[in-house]
């Protein structure tokens, strides 16, 4: 058994085991235990068990010893850091360090920069004894420095390795057949994501949850440390989503906890993600090992689940329509059908419309369409339900309509910012913008049609006012709603040229100053006095400002019908794309 040189009290002491600690579900619920995983490779102390390396001595990094070994290799060159490998055994004669003993403490932090696990040397043929500094800086980095006995052959410290590690190899490979198994006897027997979630955290421990290609949580095991860790910036984003864009499929450290991430592909649909949290970095290379497999059957299981949605939507889908072009009968069928679904519309409500903004990059404009409008559903789906379970959500090929409940006392504004700001979340993962529409609280469910007309006009008209990402209620449309009904887009323009005159021109800077007096003449039913005030004029400045308009559109001062055809030129010019 290896010993602790430099050490009279414990030179031939037995290395003691390290305990035994099941790995840590991360969270305040306190670990859990399920069946120990071992990581790939063997820890160095283990690698000191074996009977070639009986007689081998710590001299130094002894706080190093649970280092993971995968390889072992033997140093016979100066310039070995460019060979070396991460988790690797290095032995040596000592022949490549005789002419620099002065420079082994750099040598040392070299290859543990590099990840070597440790470093295993044979004294007296090139080398009488390993210089102070060397193991002070091996002590320093935990870096484990072993003294080989002179009648030990490499030859038989390389095979016990490899045979190690083999053996370590062959036992996770069986331990992940034995995991695939469990997992698809869970889809098998009509499990979905949580209980797929629930079985792999039983079986590996730690945080496991299914996430969206864009990071939002579908399923978690442990249930409540998922909101735990949300505390975590690095990890997820202030709303819960798990921050997918910033760690791709593989595995990552984050302070104390090891990140495992498995993309979820069917053939070229990817599903999302399978993420496993934990608090033993070590164990990456085995997560990872494990979760491909696991990744497999939890895509099988979201194929199956959307496959089953795509029915239940297209008959929830067939009926919501059918209520929107009020083909679905009287107030009480659709009341009644409606609560079959397990929605409720025989209360107030409000029709929430939603729509994907246009894309602009040609990379984006590729992505599949279809996926993208699933994808926002779904979303769509998930946030609303949270809200209000009995709020139903329906995706149509270009939009999503939602009809929620709209409490009295509770502001519509309030509802609906909830809603888009959880939907659109801070952007992140490659979530695309959206405009919203809402309409006016509706209290008669046959009502619903014109609520969902309305809302699509907010839609429309929000776009055209603001651009991306646009929210607007159809009680602040005003005339904005009855210009959006002229679909002749150059009557339009026609009409701005001739009221407004040399005003019209967009790239003129003075006419855009001229304008805004203009505006605000026309909202404040020019007050003189008010309009100084707001534009910061003086009240003779604005006096030859009204002169000038005058000459140049008119005498509005005293024509309420031109004042008319001002604000509505004004109005058409605020709007977009025309």
């Amino acid at each position: 058994m290896g010993n602790v040189a430099n050490d009279p009290a414990q030179s031939r002491r037995e290395l003691s085991d390290s305990p035994d600690t099941p790995d840590s579900a991360v969270g305040p619920e306190g670990p859990s235990q399920p069946p120990p995983v071992e990581p790939l490779g063997v820890c160095v102390r283990d690698i000191l068990r074996l009977p070639a390396f009986a007689d081998v001595t710590v001299v130094a990094g002894e706080a190093g010893l649970d280092r993971r070994v995968e390889c072992a290799n033997v140093m016979e060159v100066p310039d070995i850091i460019a060979w070396v490998k991460p988790r690797e055994l290095l032995m040596t004669t000592g022949y490549p360090l005789r002419d620099a003993p002065q420079g082994l403490a750099d040598l040392v932090r070299a290859l543990d920069a590099a990840g070597v696990s440790a470093l295993a040397v044979k004294l007296r043929r090139y080398l009488d004894d390993l210089p102070r500094d060397m193991i002070d800086a091996a002590d320093a980095a935990g870096f484990p420095v072993l003294l080989l006995p002179d009648d030990v052959s490499f030859d038989d410290l390389l095979t016990e390795v490899v045979g190690k590690v083999l053996q370590g190899e062959s036992s996770l490979a069986e331990r992940n057949e034995a995991i695939g198994r469990a997992l698809v006897s869970v889809v098998l027997q009509g499990g979905g994501l949580d209980e797929l979630a629930e079985a792999l955290h039983a079986e590996i421990g730690g945080l496991c949850f299914v996430t969206t290609p864009d990071g939002r949580v579908h399923a978690a095991a442990p249930g409540p440390e998922c909101q735990a860790l949300t505390d975590d910036s690095d990890l997820f984003a202030e709303t819960g989503r798990f921050r997918s864009e910033r760690f791709a499929p593989g595995s990552h450290r984050v302070g104390e906890l090891s990140v495992s991430v498995v993309a979820l592909m069917a053939g070229p649909a990817d599903h999302g993600r399978l993420v496993v949290i934990r608090r033993d970095p070590e164990r990456l290379a085995s997560d990872i090992a494990i979760l491909e497999r696991a990744g497999a059957v939890a895509a099988l299981a979201i194929t199956k689940s959307l496959a089953v949605r795509a029915v239940e939507a297209k008959y929830r889908g067939d009926f919501v329509r059918d209520v929107l072009l009020r083909r679905a009968g009287p107030a009480e069928d659709v009341v009644g059908h409606f609560a079959t679904l397990g929605w409720d519309v025989a209360r107030p409500v409000i029709v929430v419309v939603a729509s994907l903004d246009p894309v602009d990059d040609l990379q984006d404009a590729r992505l599949d369409a279809r996926t993208a409008q699933e994808r926002f559903a779904g979303a769509w789906a998930t946030v609303a339900s949270r809200h209000d379970r009995t709020a139903p959500v329906v995706g149509f090929a270009q939009e999503v309509v939602v009809i929620v409940g709209a409490p009295a006392g509770e502001p519509t504004r309030d509802i609906v910012d909830g809603l888009v700001h959880a939907v659109s979340g801070d952007s992140g993962g490659g979530r695309r913008s959206f405009a919203t529409g809402v309409s006016r609280v509706i209290d008669n469910p046959i009502a619903i049609a014109d609520g969902y007309e309305q809302a699509r006009r907010a839609v429309h008209v929000g776009r055209q006012l603001q651009g991306a990402s646009s929210v607007a209620h159809f009680d602040d449309l005003g005339a904005f709603r009855l210009l959006s009904l002229i679909e002749d887009s150059q009557e339009l323009s026609n009409f701005v040229k001739e009221v407004l005159g040399e005003l019209a021109d967009e790239e003129d800077t003075e006419a855009a100053d001229m304008r805004s007096t203009l505006r605000v003449l026309l909202d404040t039913n020019f007050n003189v006095a008010e309009t100084s005030r707001r534009l910061h004029f003086h009240y003779n400045t604005l006096r030859y400002r009204i002169s000038k308009l005058e000459k140049t559109v008119g005498p509005f001062v005293t024509d309420p019908d031109l004042q008319l055809d001002l604000a509505l030129a004004l109005r058409v010019m605020q709007m977009r794309g025309l």
